[in-house]
C-alpha cells in the first residue's frame, strides 16, 4: 500500500497532528514515527512528553492506517473515534526529549458497520507501551453528530 504524508491521512490539522511521518503501511498495519521536540503540543517544560499522550499517538496512528486506505480507494479521509483502551501499559512516566518513537497499529478485527480493534504499541530504547484500541468510523460523521445531539439526521 502507498504511504502518504502524515497531513493527507489524518483528519487532524495543525499542531493537532502529532506523528511526523508513516514509516511503512500494509493491508492491516502501518508504523509511524514520532520524535519528542520542545515547544511541540502536550510536552512539558523539560522536553518531555508525558506517557498519556501514547494513548492519542496510538489513536493517529490509527487514523493515518484509515486514511491510507481511503486514499487507496481514491476516497476521502473521515473522521474517527476512539471508544476506548485496554490496558494502556507504559514503562516510563514520560517519553524523554529527543526520543523517536515507532508507533505500530495492527488490525485484529474490523467489521462493515465501522467498529474496529487494534493492537497497538511504542517503541524507543529503553521504552516500551502497548495497548488495544477500540474505535469506530461512520459511514456518515455528520448524520453521527446529529443523531448523537437528539437531532434528526438532514437529508
Amino acid at each position: 500500500m502507498k504511504s502518504w504524508p502524515i497531513a493527507d491521512v489524518v483528519p487532524h490539522a495543525g499542531e493537532m497532528i502529532l506523528l511526523d511521518s508513516i514509516e511503512e503501511v500494509e493491508t492491516d498495519r502501518i508504523v509511524c514515527v514520532k520524535t519528542v521536540r520542545a515547544g511541540t503540543l502536550f510536552v512539558d517544560a523539560d522536553g518531555s512528553l508525558p506517557a498519556w499522550v501514547g494513548v492519542e499517538l496510538m489513536a493517529q496512528s490509527v487514523a493515518a492506517w484509515a486514511g491510507c486506505c481511503a486514499r487507496a480507494e481514491q476516497q476521502p479521509v473521515q473522521l474517527g473515534f476512539l471508544l476506548g483502551t485496554r490496558h494502556y501499559s507504559c514503562n516510563v512516566d514520560a517519553f524523554p526529549a529527543g526520543s523517536r518513537l515507532r508507533v505500530e497499529a495492527v488490525r485484529s478485527f474490523h467489521d462493515e458497520h465501522g467498529m474496529g480493534v487494534f493492537t497497538c504499541r511504542i517503541e524507543a530504547p529503553d521504552i516500551h507501551a502497548d495497548a488495544r484500541l477500540t474505535v469506530y468510523r461512520p459511514r456518515d460523521a455528520d448524520a453521527f453528530f446529529e443523531q448523537i445531539a437528539g437531532a434528526p439526521p438532514h437529508a
